[in-house]
């Protein structure tokens, strides 16, 4: 029945040589993968005017230069991921930059930020999404838990189907909210050319406003650059596209950044001549279509595709979170479960984990966004600044044509980022200091899993000289037994099957009277055979016979036999039947599991009806 399921939801699976067909052309590539960086305008404005609305509306109109110092960053992110594309065709990102060129922890911390900062772009879009559903439907503001739980497993599902699939059905969404943006900037634009908007809604650009600092403008400027999160995405996911890889990643990349560009700059003009203040229970986007057209079926399209891109630009985590991930396993720092693909092809494990781990963050911040952005945001601020660092050495050690070229535009961009960094833990520590605690736990984590790698690789290998580990002079057998059945007789004929030295069968009794009767019986059925019978009047069945069992094996060991524990068991016809059964077999085996020199043999005797 789950098999069933799994494929009604997944699919049916896909032979390896199927995988060139899962690689995506630039028109899916620039939906699935630019979705996170898009959908961003909605809240990046947003963040802006958060921060403006502390000294008053009239500084709104400081988000002019404001966002045009973000558009700034973004042309230098933009050229930078560029040149990483090219660099690094292989994909990577930021964590393949830092490593190669400045060194293992810098890429880790790189690596690490990146792997939180994809969970967090699950968490911040699914949160932002549900924020514009109930904002059209303020009756489900009670539910936004629930809802952006919903999301996050549907979206988890498509992207256990395959990327090609999951891209094909998130092309819509996100060219619809393109399209239903520039109509709304479209439209709003022309009514303010047109003086269809009164000037009393704004402020007049270079107005004077006392409490405005340095330090309040470059609060707000990072703030607003949490609208380039996403903006790496292409570049740690250059092996999804199809060939040539590098120059199709490029060419998305560039209409990204245009789109991106144009949509930011578009809404931060239209909330500022339309005079829109954030609120708590109402997007700025909401109040900006509802200003422009009114809610009728327009407003409601706005709506309903911000939502959706927002939603669905989770699936920009999904798919960059799984490539890290098999970046790092390759280099043994996470478990390496993450370099195996699905039935689908895709890399099913980093899926899985991406999405719980984004609910889990969902549950814990109630679901709002306003509380993920900045650390979000700083969570991507830090491989931003390490990455476009570690171009800059790699210019500076290799010199090819046009570097210093290079090396500026990289060195601009690692300049502004690191600036947004700093000011991001300066002006909202209260929110982001927990990256000073989990981005070191998450580097020793690394560290700890690469050891044990090396350490398990250090005795598991073998060389010509080598002497043997152990040395066996014979087999000593013991066999739990818990009555004389089919289970038991099966199990027997295979440990006479293994010309053991000594088989010991052992059973446990609760009641001196039961311990005689099946002396008794056994003597009968198996004369031959050797039986142990320990008493147990607390009724234990593990305690016993582990101790036993040590006891016999102490003994093995000092005249270099070896000891063997059979362990019978009946396998039922459904597997719903085992919950009617004690697991008496299952809680044994996980109690010799770690019992050195005792090696541990399950016999299966499986029932019919």
């Amino acid at each position: 029945m789950m098999s069933s399921v799994k494929r009604f939801l997944i699919g049916r699976p896909l032979k390896s040589n199927q995988l060139g067909e899962q690689k995506l052309n630039k028109t899916k590539a620039l939906a699935i993968l630019s979705s996170d960086a898009l959908s961003s305008v909605a809240y990046g404005p947003e963040q802006i005017l958060i921060v403006l609305i502390t000294v008053g509306a009239a500084a709104f109109w400081y988000s002019i230069p404001i966002a045009i110092g973000v558009l700034v960053l973004l042309l230098a992110l933009i050229l930078s991921y560029r040149q990483i594309i090219y660099a690094y065709p292989h994909g990577g990102g930021a964590y393949v930059v830092s490593k190669e060129n400045l060194g293992k922890y810098p890429g880790l911390i790189a690596g690490g930020s990146l792997l939180v900062d994809y969970i967090l772009t699950v968490a911040v879009s699914v949160s932002a999404g549900t924020d514009a559903v109930t904002s059209a439907f303020p009756g489900l503001h009670p539910y936004n838990v629930p809802i952006a739980i919903l999301f996050v497993l549907v979206i988890t599902t498509l992207n256990l189907r395959g990327v090609t699939e999951s891209a094909s059905f998130l092309a819509y969404p996100v060219y619809l909210f393109v399209l239903a943006l520039f109509l709304m900037i479209g439209v709003g634009l022309f009514k303010v050319l047109t003086g269809g908007v009164p000037p009393e809604l704004h402020t007049p650009l270079g107005t004077q406003v006392a409490g405005i600092s340095l330090f309040l403008l470059l609060r707000a400027f990072s703030s607003g650059s949490s609208a380039l999160t996403g903006v790496e995405a292409i570049s740690n996911a250059i092996p999804n596209f199809k060939e040539p890889a590098p120059n199709n990643a490029a060419k998305t990349l560039a209409a990204m950044g245009i789109l991106l560009a144009l949509l930011f700059s578009g809404i931060v003009l239209l909330a500022y001549y339309y005079g829109v203040t954030p609120r708590e229970d109402v997007t700025v986007v909401s109040q900006i279509a509802e200003h422009i057209f009114g809610r009728n079926g327009m407003y409601f399209f706005i709506q309903g595709t911000t939502a959706l891109i927002l939603i669905l630009a989770a699936n920009t985590g999904y798919s960059a979170f799984p490539l890290l991930a098999v970046n790092l396993a390759k280099d043994k720092y996470i478990p390496r479960m993450f370099t195996v693909r699905g039935d689908r092809l895709g890399y099913s494990n980093g899926i899985l984990s991406l999405g719980i781990l984004s609910i889990i963050l969902i549950i814990a911040f109630e679901g709002r966004t306003e509380h993920l952005i900045p650390l979000y945001a700083v969570g991507v601020f830090i491989p931003f600044t390490l990455s476009q660092s570690g171009m800059m050495v790699k210019w500076l050690r290799e010199k090819p044509e046009g570097w210093r070229t290079k090396l500026a535009i990289n060195t601009t961009g690692a300049l502004i980022s690191f600036i947004v960094t700093i000011v991001f833990f300066l002006t909202k520590f209260p929110q982001v200091w927990p990256v000073l605690i989990f981005l070191p736990l998450i580097i020793l984590l690394f560290y700890r899993i690469r050891k044990h790698y090396e350490a398990v690789a250090d005795q598991l290998s073998i060389s010509n000289n080598e002497e043997p580990l152990l040395k066996f002079n014979g087999n000593i057998i013991i066999l739990p037994v818990a009555g004389i059945t089919h289970v038991v007789e099966n199990s027997l004929r295979y440990a006479k099957s293994l010309n053991a030295s000594q088989i010991i069968a052992v059973h446990v009794p609760f009641e001196r009277d039961e311990e005689h009767t099946f002396e008794e019986k056994w003597k009968k059925f198996h004369p031959d055979v050797r039986l142990v019978t320990l008493y147990s009047p607390y009724r234990s069945i593990i305690q016993p016979l582990t101790k036993f069992i040590d006891t016999v094996q102490r003994k093995a060991c000092e005249s270099d036999y070896h000891v063997t524990v059979i362990v019978p068991q009946f396998i039922p016809r459904k597997g719903w039947h085992n919950i009617l059964h004690n697991q008496s077999s299952l809680l044994l085996r996980a109690h010799l599991l770690y019992r050195r020199d005792v090696i541990i043999t399950t016999v299966p005797y499986h029932l019919k009806k």
